[in-house]
């Protein structure tokens, strides 16, 4: 029982410091992209979503979709190339609240949460029983992944992309 708990406690402080993580170096992100001119964040590009901006708004789309299943809410149905937001500024200001979101959720978690699963229906209309804890790893690997692709169209600007390694972001 000992055990079970110390990784339990472990589990939650290593989500407690990926949502940490995750809103600083969406900071980062966002800051560099900031800098660039509406039509490049726009601007066509080669990958999933095509373009800087329409990759931050498919991250959000994602962390809606789990946030409102981890609650027991219905997933919002937007599509998953959903442009939440066109302006920059106003997709920014979105991310700063949804970071604080994810934080606030994090901090909530308990080993009886992530010992269950979450029962939800994908965009797919199929139906679902995940672990919490194989569900939450997805979450930050998904925004990860999706950084890095932006990070990636980053290097074909003249903007610099950021250092968005995980032991550099969470230094005090």
């Amino acid at each position: 029982m000992e055990v079970r708990t110390a990784m339990s406690r472990e589990l939650i402080d290593h989500c407690r410091m990926t949502a940490r993580y995750n809103r600083l170096a969406n900071e980062r992100l966002y800051e560099a992209c900031a800098t660039l001119p509406d039509a490049e964040r726009k601007r066509r590009r080669p990958a999933f979503f095509g373009s800087i901006h329409a990759t931050l708004n498919h991250i959000m789309v994602g962390d809606r979709i789990w946030l409102a299943r981890f609650v027991g809410q219905e997933a919002p149905p937007i599509a998953l190339d959903a442009v939440l937001y066109d302006e920059f500024d106003d997709l920014r200001t979105a991310r700063t609240a949804e970071d604080a979101r994810i934080e606030a959720f994090a901090a909530g978690l308990t080993a009886v949460d992530l010992a269950g699963d979450v029962v939800y229906v994908n965009s797919r209309g199929d139906r679902h029983a995940d672990p919490m804890a194989v569900l939450m790893a997805h979450v930050f690997n998904h925004q990860t992944h999706h950084r890095g692709q932006v990070h990636d169209m980053l290097t074909q600007t003249a903007v610099p992309p950021p250092s968005l390694d995980l032991h550099r972001v969470v230094r005090p």
